[in-house]
């Protein structure tokens, strides 16, 4: 085997790990790129080395951007007083589609696991207690995926802040049970924001 075919297996081994990418998807996209290689892989090649470089947590929430502190967190209009509290960015990212909640957000970065020695430390959760008291929070939306994870997690956080005064809500009606919130269309989104209830 040539280097030029070790590097086109090496490439297609990558993109094998991506999510919903299995050996023949990752095979059909490299060869795609492969035949656009001017249109298509160089500039792809040179934004994912720029975002590799400059992507960032958000020290405030933990979104994903290039600023030590994202555009959600630093908009003043978005101080509504609510912190939705989510599992990861994907689930931010699957809110903010929906343009239904004009708050802030918190991203845990999982879920409690005990089984994976996952616990409240891993999760963010003090940053969050942190921030409800500093930002002047009055109602904490836990926006998490309807699991038994995340129902664990929801249950925990809830009791955190049982004595803040903070109102605390979850979404309603729309998401099945077992869904996870970046499967779910932006109308199933609005719709369960809409109809939050007290946790």
């Amino acid at each position: 085997m040539s280097q030029g075919t070790r590097d086109i297996e090496a490439l297609i081994e990558t993109m094998a790990r991506l999510p919903g990418l299995g050996p023949r998807s990752a095979r059909r996209a490299v060869l795609h790129l492969i035949k656009k290689r001017t249109a298509l892989m160089a500039p792809l090649a040179t934004i994912m080395a720029h975002v590799a470089a400059s992507a960032r947590e958000c020290s405030r929430c933990g979104n994903i951007g290039t600023e030590e502190i994202c555009a959600i967190c630093a908009n003043p209009a978005r101080q509504t007083g609510e912190i939705c509290v989510v599992e990861d960015v994907a689930d931010l990212w699957a809110m903010e589609r929906g343009q239904a909640f004009r708050g802030r957000y918190h991203v845990l970065g999982g879920t409690l696991s005990a089984l994976d020695a996952v616990g409240p430390e891993e999760l963010h959760i003090p940053r969050l207690l942190d921030r409800i008291a500093d930002e002047g929070v009055t109602e904490v939306i836990l926006a998490l995926n309807a699991t038994v994870d995340g129902q664990t997690t929801a249950h925990y956080i809830a009791e955190a802040l049982e004595a803040s005064g903070v109102q605390v809500t979850s979404l309603a009606q729309g998401v099945p049970i077992g869904g996870e919130l970046d499967y779910l269309d932006d109308g199933t989104i609005q719709a369960a924001l809409r109809a939050r209830k007290r946790f």
